[in-house]
């Protein structure tokens, strides 16, 4: 099934176009906001449905999806209910992503860290991390939309030198959204006199 995830990202509002400060602190004209996708639960089933579909071709063995929150909570208990997987998350405390609320982790557990979105996939390592430390082992990463810095399975662009990824584990997403984005020493739309503002979950 070919899904159209930009008109869905259109359609839902989700794709904001203006002058905005990313997370990674580059600045873009595009900013998705993905919340206003999964605000749908019948958008987030049909997302999480496509994407676990492209997660099952591939044959990867999975145990658990564990989501970095505040981003990817909604989009990883949707893609682990499409995969009959447990969903757990992780959280950042005092600035470091840690498991916690119960979860537990099992020695050589296989997870899948899946955020809504993936661009230099900062947020996804940190939870990485947090898995590995507790014994889990990382067997790739997944989003419903990829920005392009990020080799996507299957995607003809390549990996750019800032994606945080490792080169050895997939990345599974519906879609590359390729935007530029810029430093903000470098950004035209600054030169242009225009404020960037941060509309995602930390910041705003």
């Amino acid at each position: 099934m070919t899904m159209d995830v930009k008109q869905i990202y259109l359609d839902a509002d989700a794709m904001l176009e203006g002058h905005f400060k990313l997370s990674s602190g580059n600045h873009s004209q595009y900013y998705l906001q993905s919340a206003k996708v999964l605000e749908d639960p019948k958008t987030a089933k049909l997302l999480a449905d496509a994407l676990a579909d492209v997660i099952r071709n591939d044959g990867i063995e999975i145990d658990t999806v564990c989501a970095p929150a505040l981003g990817g909570l909604i989009a990883g208990f949707a893609l682990a209910t499409a995969l009959d997987k447990r969903s757990i998350f992780a959280e950042r405390v005092n600035g470091e992503m840690q498991i916690r609320r119960g979860f537990e982790i099992t020695p050589g557990e296989k997870v899948l860290i899946c955020e809504d979105i993936i661009t230099t996939g900062g947020s996804a390592m940190e939870a990485a991390k947090a898995i590995e430390a507790l014994g889990g082992e990382v067997v790739g990463f997944a989003a419903l939309a990829n920005r392009g810095f990020c080799k996507r399975s299957g995607s003809p662009l390549e990996r750019k030198p800032n994606c945080s990824l490792p080169e050895n584990k997939p990345l599974f997403a519906l879609a590359d959204f390729d935007f530029e984005m810029y430093a903000p020493e470098n950004c035209p739309l600054c030169a242009d006199g225009s404020e960037a503002i941060k509309p995602g979950s930390r910041g705003n």
